[in-house]
């Protein structure tokens, strides 16, 4: 069983950066879970961006490469989200997503515990 928390959600303009946080607690320890980010603007399908295994290889979708940089602290069982040159169209609701196995999908039904969502915003 795993509890996921997402925090650092919130507004900049184009161009700009954030930083969103997943805190996750779980019975076993972080370190035993895959972890994901999803994306989900208004009207549009849930969207796989970026995840990492246990052992931190990692794998983006082509619409966030080379920007968004996922990384993982298992000490402080926390799952970070680097977003870097910000969009409009980043504009959406961030999830995080986990899974117990040694797993990189950007697909949401490989994924059995989610968090509810930070919401990110960039303005032109």
């Amino acid at each position: 069983q795993v509890r996921l928390m997402e925090s650092g959600g919130g507004s900049v303009q184009a161009g700009g950066s954030l930083s969103v946080s997943c805190a996750v607690s779980a019975q076993s320890s972080a370190s035993d879970y895959s972890m994901a980010w999803f994306r989900q603007a208004p009207g549009k399908e849930r969207e796989g961006i970026a995840c990492i295994d246990r052992f931190e290889n990692s794998l983006y979708a082509d619409s966030v490469k080379g920007r968004f940089t996922i990384s993982r602290d298992n000490a402080k069982s926390t799952v970070f989200l680097q977003m870097n040159n910000l969009k409009p169209e980043d504009t959406a609701v961030y999830y995080c997503a986990a899974r117990f196995a040694n797993w990189r999908s950007l697909v949401s039904r490989d994924y059995k515990n989610w968090g509810p969502g930070t919401q990110v915003t960039v303005s032109a």
